[in-house]
Order: C-alpha cells, then sequence, then structure tokens
C-alpha cells in the first residue's frame, strides 16, 4: 500500500494534538509516515549549524536562543513518549510559516495538518492564522481543523467547487481518501443566480469533472447563496458532511479575501484546501 508522508506542525498547544489525533484516524485505512516540527520562531541573524551550534548576529543572547532550543527538543522527545517512537520529530530555526513551507517543499511530504486556533475581526484582515498562510502558499494539500475530530466517520465529502470549465484536478489526496474510507462525494456550487434556470448546465460540468478526477460515487448539489463561505455554512447545516474540500487560487491577503481562508477560519469542520490548476 502507498504511503502518505505527512507533516503536522507544532506548538504543543491542544490545537497539534487535534491535528494528530486527526492524522490517526486517517491512519486507520491509509499507512502514514507522521513527522512532527516545532519552528524556533526566531530572526534571520540567527543561524543553526548541522551539529547543533546556534550563530547570531550579537544582538540576541545566544544562550537564550540555545536554552529555548534545550526546551523545544525535550518537548519534542516527549512527543514521542506519548505517541511512540514511530514518529518523528523535527526542529528549526526561522519564521514560522516561511520554515514549514520550506520544510515541506524540501522534504517532500504529501499532507500538511494543522489544529488551528481560528481567527475573527481585524485579527483575521491584517495577519490571519498561520494556517490560512499554509494554504494560501504550500503546494501540497492542507488539512486543516479547529477541535478534536477523534470521533469523526469520513463518509460525507463535501467538494466545493465551480465547475463551469471541468478539467482535471490535483485531488491525489481525496482520491485516496475516497478508496481508503469508501466515501460519498458531494460536488457542490453556490450560485447567485436562479437554481432551477442552472441545474441541467451544472450538473452535465459536475458528470465531466467528475469522470475527468476519476470520482465515481458522488451526488450533484447546486444551491442558491450570497457567497461561498454561507453557502457552504448552510449546507453542512442541511446535511452535516464528514469532511470539506476546497481548492485555492493561493491569492488570498489583506486586499483579497480568499473564500477558502475565511473557512479555514470559521468552519468548525475539518478542511482539505489545495491548489486549482492555471
Amino acid at each position: 500500500m502507498e504511503r502518505l508522508k505527512i507533516l503536522i506542525p507544532t506548538d504543543f498547544s491542544v490545537q497539534a494534538e487535534f491535528a494528530y489525533l486527526m492524522v490517526k484516524k486517517l491512519e486507520e485505512k491509509i499507512e502514514t509516515d507522521i513527522h512532527f516540527l516545532h519552528v524556533l520562531n526566531v530572526p534571520d541573524t540567527v543561524t543553526m549549524y548541522a551539529k547543533g551550534e546556534i550563530q547570531t548576529c550579537g544582538e540576541i543572547d545566544v544562550n537564550y536562543v540555545l536554552k529555548q532550543k534545550e526546551i523545544s527538543l525535550r518537548k519534542l522527545e516527549n512527543l514521542k513518549t506519548l505517541y511512540g517512537n514511530q514518529i518523528n520529530v523535527h526542529l528549526v530555526l526561522g519564521k514560522t510559516t516561511d520554515a514549514i513551507l520550506n520544510f515541506s517543499n524540501v522534504n517532500a511530504f504529501d499532507l500538511i495538518v494543522m489544529g488551528n486556533k481560528g481567527a475573527s475581526g481585524i485579527k483575521e484582515i491584517v495577519s490571519g492564522t498561520e494556517a490560512q498562510v499554509i494554504a494560501r502558499k504550500a503546494q501540497i494539500p492542507l488539512l486543516s481543523l479547529m477541535c478534536d475530530r477523534s470521533d469523526l466517520q469520513i463518509e460525507n465529502i463535501l467538494l466545493v467547487h465551480n465547475f463551469s470549465n471541468p478539467k482535471k484536478e490535483g485531488l491525489t489526496l481525496l482520491n485516496k481518501l475516497i478508496k481508503a474510507f469508501n466515501t460519498k462525494v458531494h460536488l457542490l456550487q453556490i450560485t447567485s443566480g436562479q437554481v432551477d434556470a442552472e441545474k441541467a448546465k451544472v450538473e452535465a460540468d459536475m458528470n465531466l469533472f467528475a469522470q475527468l478526477n476519476g470520482i465515481d460515487n458522488y451526488a450533484c448539489h447546486l444551491i442558491n447563496d450570497k457567497d461561498v463561505e454561507n453557502g457552504v455554512v448552510h449546507f453542512n447545516q442541511m446535511n452535516d458532511m464528514d469532511l470539506v474540500c476546497i481548492g485555492t487560487h493561493g491569492k488570498g491577503g489583506l486586499f483579497h479575501q480568499s473564500a477558502t481562508e475565511k473557512l479555514i477560519n470559521h468552519l468548525f469542520k475539518p478542511i482539505i484546501s489545495f491548489h486549482l490548476s492555471k
């Protein structure tokens, strides 16, 4: 069986534990290699060499950084005590999101799983969350969640998309989940127009999309709502999906509110975000 190489960024919070419990749920059906990564958040002027030596520009106390490194390493080793020696642990220095993205690229992970504290109001507009930034910039899928989903049964996956131009997307992870858990995929498009007028065309596009992406067990849904975020929330209230899958063009930020990123911060469902093809 093909293995799934999974990266769990950890700050040793309960949210990181939620991420691990979600991965254990995936592990029930899919063989995994689990890697925990802790980023010691320091300026670019601090460097850690291969043998662990720390060098700074002089403005930051080396002994302070060494102490934080020792504390972090002890916490990482404690994860092995808690979860078993089969997990892998890593420590890097740098800016948190940049370090996570670089580590995931260099080491060719298949999936990043992150617990997310969420954000709202001015905090979301100005800085967002680490999960939002990872979703925006990562070249591999991100699975984010805000609470314990260890009791989750992955039977129904909601795939939110604009199906008007059906093409093959990067759904390798989704296809693995479908095969492993024998899930049904619910294809959802949200419109601001008249559902009855658009239904036949949208369903034809959905059928072609499913064919192009190797999805056999699926249902088609078209609903009217004011935007994607509200449409997903209202659809879940009526249908209670187990997991939400949604693509992103990677254009979130201060001047562009991404529906995917807003859902990551507001929806209490596990969310898989992936980059859409150009």
